[in-house]
């Protein structure tokens, strides 16, 4: 049986629903639609959308190349669905978001997440894990630096696993 879970790079039409899936998501900030229009259009080399049988979109992983990083590839956000979650899906977007043509040749694998959200946590500790190297964690981003007008944001810890053997 094949597996009903398909992967590609996104486009301008995938924006809303991207948009969708991290406002679902529960934990992820939501962005305004037109920075997940950015996504699908100008980073659309490294993102990355899950969808299922009947072509709904039901996961994505949008990152880039940070400039003082070459190295890396950054995660910027990750989402799953939640009739997909517990199955996988997100160590398969990661994996999928690794072999895009934009991040393919990164050595590291990073991201930021706040200390409360135990499921991106659980994600990349376990990513980590299953490939047998390391998950560096430390305070990136302080509770300061984001905008009191804004409401409370919890600080942003960095993630940074790896290296990662050559694909």
């Amino acid at each position: 049986m094949s597996d009903p879970i398909r992967f590609r790079g996104p486009a301008a039409s995938d924006a809303a629903d991207v948009w969708r899936l991290a406002r679902d998501s529960g934990a992820l900030d939501l962005n305004s639609p037109y920075a997940y229009l950015l996504w699908c259009t100008d980073f659309a080399t490294t993102t990355v959308l899950a969808e299922d049988a009947t072509d709904r979109r039901v996961g994505f992983v949008g990152g880039y190349r940070p400039p003082t990083d070459p190295e890396a590839a950054f995660v910027w956000q990750v989402a799953v669905a939640a009739d997909q979650r517990g199955r996988g899906l997100g160590r398969r977007l990661l994996d999928a978001f690794l072999s895009r043509p934009g991040t393919r040749d990164g050595r590291w694998l990073t991201a930021t997440v706040t200390p409360s959200n135990a499921a991106s946590l659980a994600l990349f500790r376990g990513y980590a894990d299953a490939r047998g190297v390391g998950c560096d964690e430390h305070e990136r981003f302080p509770a300061e630096v984001f905008p009191a007008e804004a409401g409370v944001h919890e600080p942003e810890l960095a993630l940074r696993i790896g290296p990662l053997p050559p694909r």
